[in-house]
């Protein structure tokens, strides 16, 4: 571990880490009271206090319909709640080709992957893969990475593909051809027995991109397609202390315990400095405004103050895309989304609220949630963390949250492996994405997979998907009879 000396880091450590936060340092007594709650517990007979909340004082009751992931904080003012309305509005809008009358509506593309951000977080929650071949990919991106192409400063990270930059644009305004078409088929693995007779067959995704639109792909490019995560929770995690999640980390597995999770450090360009990356599958991104001009301009290409190239993903060889009509205009700042603008869809991602926990006293959820601690899967899925306490921010302010992450980044084995580096983090390496909200995940949309690229149709596919920091964990998980499995499945459906 990197140390707990790091929990209580002096105000000049906590602003070096946490430039994006106004936190008010702790003190030795709040830091030792936010030591003993965040303590790993022993006691499996009943929930332990505030576990039915996992957003804190922010959790809202649990809806049994697809809205359960699209309600603000219970802890909004009456003036918050109107600006979480004008967030979810823009977040909502459907963007137009420029020119337009709607000048607040025009600057879509000129090539992109949707017209919404609701398109692809579908109900504030994750998308999906695409079925087969014929199937579209509307909540799915590609990214994509080429060796032999730029760097960034000595890191592992791949430059762009020469012609199509860092993600594939598989939609375009008339008149601009689209960069490609992705397709995937699903090809079966070798089948798995368990205890009990039950046999599951994992499928894997084989990608390919079609009619490339601006000639072929470099050879040396590599392609990675992601499905849209779900938005809950997302400015608690921005809350956290950089400094509790780096207390986790443990890059040369020092405690021998097989398990080695490190941050990826990555360029803040809002700040002008490496911060600790939160957001994204592999840790990619450290603030949530960057993550939201970030996919303003991969996904739509809608330029904003962070991202102000109305192009959005073209390269310089798209020459009828960098000349296309924009939607730059002075009523938005001189872009095609204000700064204002921006600033309403980063609160709103902020204050997506998370549903309360289901049945947390039931015997088989806390026999699951035994067995959980007991395969140790909470060394990366870290249950407990206490936000900084923000006195700008008091609806995130100083919050016991349970998201089940520990937002580093872990080798996951070759299977999950795509060779496409990022940041600090390699081509085999995952964010540990916290799991508030997984028995929500198919009631919101039924069609929504798990993992990074939507493959595993279930939560069981996806645990027997780990391999490398997870494999033990997964062997434990794959050797326990049928009634500690469900007791298993049982907990993480309650979260």
């Amino acid at each position: 571990m990197i140390g707990t000396g790091l929990l209580t880091a002096s105000a000049a450590q906590a602003d070096t880490l946490d430039p994006h936060l106004q936190a008010t340092p702790r003190t030795a007594a709040e830091a030792a009271r936010v030591a003993s709650v965040t303590a790993p517990t022993a006691d499996f007979a009943t929930a332990e206090p505030f576990e039915a909340n996992p957003g804190g004082a922010g959790s809202v009751r649990r809806r049994a319909d697809r809205e359960a992931f699209s309600l603000p904080q219970a802890n909004l003012t009456f003036e918050q709640q109107s600006e979480f309305l004008l967030g979810n509005g823009l977040f909502e809008k459907l963007w137009v080709a420029a020119p337009a009358s709607t000048i607040a509506s025009d600057g879509l593309g000129p090539v992109f992957n949707t017209r919404s951000c609701q398109s692809c977080h579908i109900k504030d929650g994750r998308g999906h893969a695409p079925d087969g071949p014929d199937d579209t990919a509307d909540s799915l991106v590609v990214r994509l990475g080429n060796r032999l192409h730029g760097g960034d400063g000595g890191y592992a990270e791949r430059g762009p593909d020469p012609i199509y930059g860092r993600q594939l644009s598989d939609r375009s305004v008339p008149g601009i051809p689209a960069e490609g078409r992705v397709v995937v088929t699903w090809e079966p693995q070798e089948p798995i027995p368990l205890p009990g007779g039950k046999v599951v067959t994992l499928r894997a995704p084989v990608w390919s991109i079609e009619a490339p639109g601006y000639g072929p792909f470099h050879v040396a490019t590599v392609a990675s397609p992601r499905v849209a995560p779900q938005m809950i929770g997302l400015g608690l995690i921005e809350a956290i202390p950089a400094a509790d999640i780096l207390a986790h980390a443990d890059p040369d597995d020092a405690d021998g315990d097989g398990i080695s999770g490190r941050p990826n450090m990555v360029m803040a360009p809002e700040y002008g400095m490496r911060m600790l990356g939160r957001f994204g599958v592999r840790a990619t991104t450290p603030t949530l405004r960057q993550q939201a001009a970030d996919a303003f301009a991969n996904d739509i290409g809608i330029a904003s103050p962070l991202r102000p190239d109305p192009w959005g993903e073209c390269m310089a060889t798209q020459t009828a895309c960098r000349t296309a009509p924009h939607g730059k205009d002075a009523a938005q700042d001189g872009f095609e989304l204000s700064g204002d603008g921006l600033d309403l869809v980063t609160f709103y991602s902020a204050t997506l609220a998370v549903p309360k926990r289901n049945a947390v006293d039931d015997p088989q959820v806390l026999r699951g949630k035994e067995l959980f601690h007991d395969a140790a899967c909470t060394t990366c899925h870290v249950p407990k963390f206490v936000t900084a306490r923000l006195p700008d921010r008091p609806e995130h302010s100083f919050q016991l949250i349970w998201p089940y992450s520990d937002f580093l980044v872990h080798d996951m084995g070759p299977g999950l492996a795509d060779d496409l580096p990022a940041g600090q983090a390699t081509g085999a390496e995952w964010r540990t994405p916290p799991l508030w909200g997984l028995g929500l995940v198919q009631q919101i949309s039924p069609e929504a997979g798990f993992l990074h690229d939507g493959r595993a149709r279930t939560l069981e596919e996806a645990i027997l998907w780990h391999g490398g920091e997870g494999q033990a964990a997964r062997d434990r998980y794959a050797t326990m009879p049928p009634v500690d499995r469900d007791a298993l499945i049982a907990f993480l459906e309650s979260l």
